[in-house]
């Protein structure tokens, strides 16, 4: 996808580390915020094997587990970030620190799955745990078709074991004429139009296309292959577009083609919300930046994800702060939604916007995104209110594991903390 331009203190806590997952864990005393039902004062999240087993306020904990006093504090479901290069881009240059960006076929990269070359101990991961994100997508970028992302889950481990959907979905853009190889607007519409209709065709006459007896098609079959689950309507196909008249150019061709679609960065989208709406197509967007990058994005304005919730729209809040928020600041997404709640948006459906909202739009919402018997303890204690900027996540636990250990910006801080000043000799 076409980057969206989409650093709290973090307490450290000398408490000791919960290093198993086969264990049982009661998070106590907190007020717990299920997403799917009401906060509960008091409340008591169970997790065992890395599963939340029980939620309420009069939950038997079993002997022999593992306490977490949340006293004064809030429980809330790990956040969850759907549009990051987080594993794929480590810097931003240089041969190996950027996989995110397939070379393609005139700008058409559908066979292309961002996620195998993801690096599962990039430096760039505990920062975006101690924010509180522990499942992200992480989407490739570049072309007119850019190609498969994956959601995971931000342990440590191998690639398999982060895995929650691989594809995810199928990510293109609408934004740049440039990216997409073509002169015009309309140009690219109609190829990405052309694309899918061959692919569809292509699905339908495979034999035909073996024997050599279907026209010549102008794609690779690698690519027509991986476009078969979007064409079929089993994939969601992500498509960055700000402008209002390409979310609507996009609205109709997903009714003609009757595909599943995702608009993300939808600066302009509120000027379609009703139109979003009724064809019950989910927005990606952030609150952070009203200033148009481009002639895209006039008319941008904060107030975005609030009316379009407004409007009935599902929304997820992303990164649209700048600085990096798709892989150095993907920590910031609680700062996305406490702008969200001062532009409008209740603070409940923010709360959702960054849990289970993604987790819905893209078919994991039985694994993560709540807090719930049955499934994964992703579970964030926060000081205090998550989107008020001086609030810290005092733990986060990704699958019923604790992650207190230091990022790499907080063992840079310890280590200018203390060094003492050197002064020029007189």
């Amino acid at each position: 996808m076409s980057r969206l331009r989409l650093a709290v203190p973090i307490l450290l806590l000398a408490t000791a580390p919960i290093t198993a997952v086969a264990q049982t864990i009661a998070i106590t005393g907190g007020k717990v915020f299920p997403v799917t039902g009401p906060p509960l004062d008091g409340g008591t999240v169970l997790i065992r094997d890395g599963r939340i087993v029980a939620v309420g306020a009069d939950v038997a904990i079993p002997a022999g587990a593992t306490r977490i006093d949340a006293t004064g504090k809030w429980v809330t479901p790990g956040l969850v970030d759907v549009n990051t290069e987080l594993g794929l881009v480590e810097v931003g240059y240089g041969s190996g620190a950027n996989e995110a960006t397939a070379e393609g076929q005139d700008a058409i990269a559908a066979s292309f799955q961002a996620w195998v070359a993801l690096d599962a101990s990039s430096v760039l991961i505990p920062p975006a745990r101690e924010g509180g994100v522990t499942t992200v997508a992480v989407w490739p970028a570049g072309g007119l078709i850019a190609g498969q992302g994956a959601l995971l889950d931000l342990l440590d481990g191998s690639l398999d074991d982060m895995l929650l959907a691989a594809p995810a979905a199928m990510v293109g853009q609408l934004s740049s004429n440039q990216d997409a190889g073509v002169g015009a607007r309309g140009e690219l519409f109609g190829r990405l139009r052309d694309l899918l209709e061959n692919a569809r065709d292509y699905g339908r006459r495979k034999a035909d296309y073996d024997r050599g007896q279907m026209r010549p098609v102008p794609y690779r079959r690698e690519d027509l292959e991986a476009l078969l689950p979007v064409v079929s309507g089993k994939l969601p196909l992500v498509l960055a577009a700000d402008r209002a008249a390409d979310i609507e150019a996009a609205l109709e061709l997903a009714k003609v083609l009757d595909i599943r679609i995702v608009i993300a960065g939808g600066a302009e989208a509120w000027q379609v919300a009703d139109k979003l709406a009724a064809a019950r197509v989910p927005v990606l967007t952030g609150a952070m930046n009203n200033i148009p990058q481009s002639f895209n994005s006039l008319g941008s304005r904060q107030e975005n994800a609030a009316l379009l919730r407004k409007a009935g729209v599902t929304v997820a809040l992303i990164g649209n702060g700048g600085g990096g928020e798709e892989v150095f600041n993907v920590r910031n997404l609680r700062y996305e939604a406490g702008n969200a709640v001062a532009y409008g948006m209740s603070w409940d459906e923010a709360l959702r916007a960054v849990t289970r909202a993604p987790a819905e739009i893209f078919g994991v919402a039985n694994r993560v995104g709540a807090l719930a018997p049955g499934l994964e303890g992703n579970v964030v204690v926060w000081s205090g209110d998550p989107f008020e900027f001086a609030t810290s996540a005092e733990y986060v636990l990704v699958r019923g594991r604790e992650y207190p250990a230091a990022s790499r910006q907080d063992l840079l801080i310890q280590r200018y903390r203390t060094l003492p000043p050197r002064h020029p000799a007189p």
